[in-house]
């Protein structure tokens, strides 16, 4: 008897448990101005009134069919629950009471606290919190409006996922793309592949691998990315750009080319910071200097790039294990400061270069570029030139100072102030040695012919010495700091082994250029109709 006892109640506390919650699902008839049909399907006219659990359901007319707990919804549809922040309207809706989805159609307005949707075709789960619309919808917050073909709303997590066409628009930017994850709450946007970006001043962002944006706080990560201003172009694989600080952050095949000085600086990471035009990049640095005729190429541990209003200002900076090119010019140096109002490279610590024949060093060297053109090179202190005879003997030139005069990049002259000493061999048709003069005089002018030393001038009091070819001890052949450096050379092999700038497609395909206008395809009853109306028009011919 107890055991028949507890068996009735379980089943009275199941059964009547499983009606609460079947109730509980059960769509409910709350008003209306009439109400027409019986169970099992009724018509509501008029100021119409539903409630769902805890949500009241508004419209115009309904059709109601009790027993598949679902009903159509007519003009002025509205959801309102009292617990879930999110309000729908729409002209018309289905909605299933069993599944919770509402199915919303025509002028649809989906609303979650300062976010709004708008769309013609939405389908919301309201069990899940999940609203998806298609052919087109437009969302819309206090900082942006996002439109795109389809998308995906998770309003317990406040993330949206656009998918195809989709535009971002706020007054400093618009941004297109075809895949964007959308943060509600922070107002992050976080796209997947090709990503275009305007500004409102005109500025380009670009992104090939996707991007991030926190639309609040101007802050921006592109993935193979490039930003593009009036004045400057800066690449990297992984682009960081605050827009209130005017800053870039680079790593990975970094490069900044500044437009007004046509100089473009690549290296592994770099910084930028846009408002003072100063930049700085490290990891393996290149610099290449664009002129017209040729490229100045130089290489370096870290580079400092520096422009400004005021011509003083600008410079550029290189140091540790710098090597540089330009047309006939080779040198090297730990350090290099090239201005740019006067287009004056100078080089410090141990520097060289090479002109054709040439090897000239001095603890620090300056060199004037003059119409693009190598014009004079400046030595300061223990000035040295060496020159290599078709016999490979070493012409040589010292002093305290020297100033080179080039032509067409060709050394044409070298002007020794102070201490000067020269050591010459005395070639009979460059091929049948004569001797060897060596002077000593204060200034000395040396000049040249094609690279060969032509014809040396002595000014003050000169004192030389010839010694004929059999008389030659090694000690003669040499003048007293002497070191012949052009395994040092640098050529254009060792500036890519160093690092060779990466060919890249300058994002050939880009979203904005896309045109907007949709022309649409004619149905085959349209074809039709005009074949017919051809066919018609010639036969009354």
């Amino acid at each position: 008897m107890i055991k028949n006892s507890a068996f009735l109640f379980f089943f009275i506390f199941t059964f009547s448990h499983f009606s609460i919650a079947q109730e509980d699902t059960m769509l409910e008839i709350q008003k209306a101005d009439r109400l027409i049909g019986s169970s099992g399907f009724q018509r509501l006219l008029g100021n119409a009134v539903m409630r769902h659990q805890n949500s009241l359901i508004y419209c115009d007319s309904a059709y109601f069919y009790e027993e598949e707990n679902m009903a159509k919804l007519f003009g002025n549809v509205r959801i309102v629950d009292q617990k879930d922040p999110v309000t729908t309207t729409s002209r018309y809706a289905e909605y299933d009471g069993n599944t919770r989805i509402a199915k919303l159609r025509n002028k649809v307005v989906f609303k979650n606290e300062s976010t709004t949707l708008y769309t013609d075709f939405l389908d919301y789960n309201r069990e899940t919190g999940v609203a998806n619309y298609f052919n087109d919808g437009k969302v819309v917050d206090s900082t942006n409006v996002l439109t795109s073909l389809n998308g995906v709303y998770e309003t317990t997590i406040e993330k949206i996922t656009f998918t195809e066409n989709v535009v971002l628009v706020n007054p400093d930017y618009t941004l297109k793309t075809n895949f964007l994850i959308y943060l509600t709450i922070p107002k992050t946007a976080e796209t997947v592949g090709l990503t275009n970006i305007v500004s409102a001043e005109g500025n380009k962002l670009n992104a090939q691998r996707g991007s991030y944006y926190d639309t609040e706080n101007k802050l921006f990560r592109f993935y193979d990315g490039e930003v593009e201003t009036e004045t400057s172009l800066v690449y990297a694989q992984n682009l960081f750009y605050d827009e209130n600080q005017q800053y870039y952050e680079g790593r990975g095949d970094v490069s900044v080319y500044n437009k007004e000085r046509d100089i473009e600086i690549f290296g592994e990471e770099g910084k930028y910071w846009e408002d003072r035009k100063y930049s700085k990049v490290y990891g393996n640095a290149l610099v290449q200097k664009y002129f017209e005729a040729d490229t100045m190429f130089m290489i370096s541990d870290t580079l400092i790039s520096q422009d400004s209003e005021l011509e003083t200002e600008r410079f550029l900076q290189a140091f540790y294990n710098v090597r540089m090119i330009k047309s006939e010019l080779a040198g090297r140096a730990d350090s290099l400061t090239y201005i740019y109002s006067d287009s004056t490279i100078h080089l410090y610590q141990d520097p060289v270069i090479w002109n054709n024949k040439s090897q000239i060093t001095a603890d620090s060297i300056s060199i004037l570029i003059a119409n693009e053109e190598l014009d004079r090179v400046y030595l300061n202190h223990k000035a040295f030139n060496v020159t290599k005879d078709t016999l490979g003997n070493f012409n040589q030139l010292k002093g305290r100072k020297m100033i080179g005069t080039f032509e067409e990049g060709e050394i044409k002259r070298l002007d020794v102030n102070g201490n000067g000493e020269s050591l010459y061999f005395n070639l009979l048709n460059d091929s049948t040695l004569r001797g060897v003069n060596k002077n000593i005089c204060a200034n000395i002018i040396m000049f040249f012919q094609e690279g060969n030393v032509n014809k040396i001038n002595y000014l003050i009091k000169p004192e030389g010495k010839f010694t004929p070819p059999h008389l030659l001890k090694e000690e003669d052949k040499k003048l007293d700091g002497l070191v012949w450096r052009e395994e040092e050379k640098p050529d254009m092999e060792t500036i890519y082994a160093w690092r060779k700038p990466k060919s890249r497609k300058r994002f050939e395909e880009n979203l904005f250029n896309i045109p907007e206008l949709i022309i649409p395809i004619p149905t085959d009853e349209e074809i039709q109709k005009s074949i017919d109306k051809r066919m018609k028009s010639a036969n009354n011919q």
